[in-house]
């Protein structure tokens, strides 16, 4: 079976992208990563693509200006280059900017992205926190399909984790981080298996051996 080409779209470090690139290492993984693309020149994820041999290029958001055509040409120079690269799927991992809705519809059911927290609940920035701050027991992270709204695609698979009294907003990024450097790869072979699909409701539905919540850790954890 052909492996599903992946582009991964990054901002900054690439800890996630480091996950999919060890996922994708393993023969029987069900999908490559074809293309690593960076919006910020430099970034250091590039670093962690290079060494394990995957192309990559940068495209400065910057460079195309401000205002609606400048995002509109850096989406265009975007939708070029994942479509030279045969991508199936795309992945935004850290990847800090907001897409336009017409972006977002042409690449429908094949964009991704991983948020650190248990969607619906504590959606945008500084999420970990605003957990803290409102006191909840259980934290989390989301793989999701992306849409025009924020945060608020067909969810795929989630991880949950515990927050402890003595957490700090750093402490728990850090316990979620680890999961989502679980989660994010099996979603993305949950994809590329065809066990991923968009119900007409809206709702993703999952299939195969596998079927039902994913990575639900022991509280224990």
């Amino acid at each position: 079976m052909a492996r599903l080409k992946v582009g991964v779209l990054i901002s900054g470090r690439g800890s996630n992208l480091q996950a999919l690139i060890d996922a994708a290492a393993a023969p029987d993984f069900p999908a490559r990563i074809a293309l690593v693309i960076a919006n910020v020149p430099g970034a250091a994820g590039l670093d962690r693509a290079r060494a394990a041999g995957v192309p990559i290029t940068t495209i400065d958001h910057r460079s195309f200006g401000k205002g609606p055509d400048g995002k509109a040409g850096f989406e265009g120079a975007l939708q070029s280059a994942l479509e030279d690269a045969g991508v199936g799927l795309v992945c935004l991992a850290g990847f800090m900017r907001l897409l336009s809705p017409d972006f977002v519809a042409r690449w429908r059911g094949r964009l991704i992205n991983i948020h650190p927290s248990l969607l619906p609940a504590f959606k945008g920035l500084d999420v970990h926190r605003a957990m803290i701050r409102a006191g909840v027991k259980i934290a989390g992270c989301t793989v999701h399909y992306v849409s025009a709204e924020m945060d608020a695609g067909p969810i795929i698979g989630q991880a949950a984790v515990p927050v402890r009294p003595e957490d700090t907003p750093e402490s728990l990024a850090a316990r979620i981080l680890e999961e989502e450097h679980r989660l994010y790869p099996e979603c993305v072979r949950r994809i590329a298996l065809g066990e991923a699909a968009i119900g007409a409701d809206g709702v993703v539905r999952l299939s195969g051996a596998a079927s039902g919540a994913l990575l639900n850790p022991p509280i224990s954890r």
